[in-house]
């Protein structure tokens, strides 16, 4: 009585050599794409870059609005906010990427700040913000 057939036995005996054959051209492609030398057949001379020094950072000019409606810029007191226009028109012509940086009391009216955004606006100051404190977390 026969057990096993022959082709069985000769099944069992071949070998599958096709993944193998992958695992071999992946580590191939992986080899020659890590080991390509570079390119430094011909004698060049390279231009020397200089070196770039940053742009210093742009004044900030301050808006200060206290709580009695009394109005700076930078260090100069204004009445109101239609005082400062000129003064904005001017610093404006003289950098016109102008940075402002509104400043007020945390007892000064809306408006107050209202108006001195407006006068901003009037004068085409490009970078306005609101100055603010952090709030301190209990």
């Amino acid at each position: 009585m026969k057990k096993c057939s022959k082709s069985a036995h000769e099944s069992l005996t071949q070998l599958n050599i096709t993944p193998l054959l992958d695992l071999a051209f992946v580590l191939l492609v992986i080899f020659i794409i890590t080991t390509i030398p570079p390119v430094n057949d011909l004698d060049l001379k390279l231009p020397t870059a200089a070196k770039h020094l940053k742009d210093p950072p742009r004044k900030a000019n301050y808006i200060t609005v206290q709580a009695d409606g009394t109005m700076y810029l930078n260090k100069a007191k204004f009445v109101n906010a239609p005082d400062m226009l000129v003064t904005l028109i001017n610093l404006r012509t003289d950098d016109p990427d102008l940075n402002v940086i509104i400043r007020g009391d945390s007892q000064t009216k809306y408006r107050q700040i209202r108006a001195v955004l407006d006068v901003c606006q009037q004068a085409n100051v490009p970078k306005v913000d609101l100055a603010t404190e952090a709030l301190n977390a209990k």
